[in-house]
C-alpha cells in the first residue's frame, strides 16, 4: 500500500513536527550566539589587544571548539547503538540541553570574573573557556539524538520537508536570539549575553520535551557499554559494504570541515582581518542568517525535485565560492556576498544530509549510522579548527596574512569533498550496493 504524503502545510502545522521544528529554533540561539558570536567577540575582546594576540586570540577560538569535538569523538559511538537498542531519543535530548544550559548560564556568571591568575590568564577567562568546551559537548552530544528523531516524524517524500521546517525555523531563532539579547544586555558586558542564551535555549525547548514521545520499541539484550564501539566499528564496516553512502560520510566529513571551522571562526575573521566593527558584524551575520533560512526552504524543495547528491554538489559549490572570496584580499563591501553564499550553504547543508543519511541507510539501522554521520561530522569539527588555529598560531608574527591563510585550506577541504561526492550513485539503494 502507497504511504499517502502530506502536503507541506499539513506537515508544518502537525504538533510532533512543529515542536521539533521548534527546538531548532531553540538550539540554534545557542550555537549562533554562543558559538559564533559573543564567545569568539568576548576571547578576542579579553585576549586580542595587537594583531599578533588577535591571531592567538583566533588559535584559542580554533583550539576550544576542536577540543569540545574531541570529547564528542569519544562519546558519539555509544549514541548512535543506544538509539537503536532502547528506541529512546528524547530523555537523551532533554538530560544533555540541561546539561548545555546550566554550563551556559555559568559561562555568563564567571565571565567576568578577575579574583585570581591561573596559568597567567584572569580565573574567569579560563572557567570560561572550559564552561564552553562543556556547553558545546553537551549541544552537540543532544543533537545527535534530535536528528535521529527526525525519521519517526514522516515518510521518505516527507523528511526532507520535515527537515528543512526545522532549519528554517531555527535560523529564525537566530534572528530572535540576537535582537533580544542585545536588546536585554545592550551596554553591558558582552559575558551577560551567555546567561540570556542559555535561558532563551531552555524556553523554547519545552514544547519538544512536553509534547514529543518515542516510539515505542521492544526491548533488545543488554549489552556491555563498552560493546558500543565494537558496534561502531561495525557499522563503519557496514557502510563499507555500503559504498554510496560510505563515500558521502567521507564527503560530508571534508564539506562540514570548512562549514564547521567557518561558522566557528567567522566573527574573529570579520573583525580582525577583514576590518568590521563587532556590531557592524552583528549585521552580516543577521543578513547570512536570513538567507539561511532562504537555503533551507529553498534546498529542501529542490532535494525532493532533483535529488540529494546534485543538492549537496550545488550546496558545496557555494560554500567553497563563499570561502574564495572571503579569502582574498577584496574591497571590504565583497564580504557582503560572500556572507550571502555562506549563508545560503549554512542552511541548506544540514537540511541536505540528514535526508541523504535516511535514504542512504540499510532499513533499521538509521540510529547507527546517525551515530557514524555524528562521529564523521564531530572529527571533521575537530580537525578543521586545529588546522585552523595551528596556522594562525604558526604565522601569527604576520598578523592577518595568518587568518588568510588559515582559511585558505577550507577551499583544499571542499574539493576533497566534492570528488568523494561524485562516486555516490543513488540509483543504488542502501539493500542493493555491492
Amino acid at each position: 500500500m502507497k504511504e499517502q504524503t502530506r502536503s507541506p502545510i499539513q506537515l508544518y502545522l502537525t504538533l510532533p513536527i512543529l515542536a521539533w521544528a521548534l527546538f531548532d529554533f531553540a538550539n540554534t540561539i545557542f550555537s549562533a550566539n554562543i558559538v559564533t558570536l559573543f564567545f569568539p567577540q568576548y576571547i578576542t575582546e579579553v585576549v586580542g589587544s595587537t594583531p599578533r594576540l588577535e591571531q592567538i586570540a583566533s588559535t584559542v577560538i580554533a583550539y576550544a571548539n576542536a577540543v569540545s569535538a574531541g570529547l564528542l569523538i569519544l562519546f558519539s559511538p555509544l549514541y548512535g547503538v543506544t538509539m537503536d537498542r532502547t528506541g529512546a531519543r528524547k530523555k537523551f535530548v532533554m538530560l544533555f540541553t540541561l546539561l548545555c544550559v546550566t554550563a551556559t548560564i555559568l559561562m555568563g556568571v564567571f565571565g567576568g570574573m578577575d579574583t585570581d591568575r591561573w596559568f597567567g590568564l584572569p580565573n574567569g577567562l579560563v572557567l570560561t573557556i572550559i564552561l564552553f568546551v562543556f556547553a558545546r559537548f553537551a549541544y552537540n552530544s543532544g543533537n545527535v539524538f534530535y536528528d535521529g528523531m527526525l525519521s519517526s516524524l514522516g515518510n521518505k517524500k516527507e523528511i526532507p520537508l520535515i527537515s528543512g521546517f526545522g532549519v528554517a525555523l531555527g535560523y529564525l531563532g537566530t534572528l530572535f536570539g540576537i535582537l533580544t539579547v542585545m536588546l536585554l544586555v545592550g551596554d553591558a558586558g558582552v559575558h551577560n549575553t551567555f546567561w540570556l542564551s542559555g535561558i532563551l535555549f531552555l524556553v523554547f525547548a519545552l514544547p519538544l520535551f512536553i509534547i514529543n514521545k518515542d516510539q515505542k520499541t521492544r526491548p533488545k539484550p543488554k549489552q556491555p557499554f563498552l560493546k558500543g564501539y565494537k558496534d561502531i566499528y561495525h557499522t563503519f564496516k557496514m557502510a563499507r559494504a555500503y559504498p554510496s553512502i560510505f563515500f558521502f560520510m567521507i564527503a560530508y566529513f571534508f564539506v562540514n570541515d570548512a562549514l564547521a571551522t567557518a561558522i566557528a571562526m567567522m566573527q574573529p575573521y570579520a573583525t580582525t582581518v577583514v576590518g568590521f566593527e563587532p556590531g557592524a558584524f552583528l549585521i552580516i551575520f543577521m543578513v547570512a542568517t536570513a538567507f539561511s533560512i532562504v537555503g533551507a526552504i529553498v534546498f529542501s524543495f529542490v532535494n525532493r525535485a532533483i535529488g540529494s547528491k546534485k543538492t549537496f554538489l550545488i550546496i558545496a559549490t557555494v560554500l567553497g565560492t563563499a570561502v574564495a572570496i572571503a579569502a582574498i584580499p577584496l574591497p571590504m563591501w565583497t564580504f557582503w556576498i560572500a556572507a550571502v553564499f555562506f549563508g545560503i550553504a549554512m542552511g541548506s547543508t544540514w537540511v541536505v544530509s540528514r535526508t541523504m543519511i535516511i535514504e542512504l541507510s540499510p532499513e533499521g539501522t538509521e540510529g547507527q549510522f546517525f551515530g557514524l554521520f555524528a562521529f564523521s561530522a564531530k572529527m571533521s569539527a575537530i580537525v578543521g579548527p586545529f588546522i585552523y588555529g595551528s596556522i594562525t598560531w604558526m604565522l601569527a608574527d604576520y598578523g592577518a596574512l595568518a587568518s588568510r591563510a588559515a582559511i585558505t585550506s577550507l577551499i583544499v577541504m571542499i574539493a576533497i569533498g566534492i570528488i568523494f561526492l561524485m562516486r555516490v550513485r543513488e540509483d543504488q539503494t542502501a539493500g542493493t550496493e555491492g
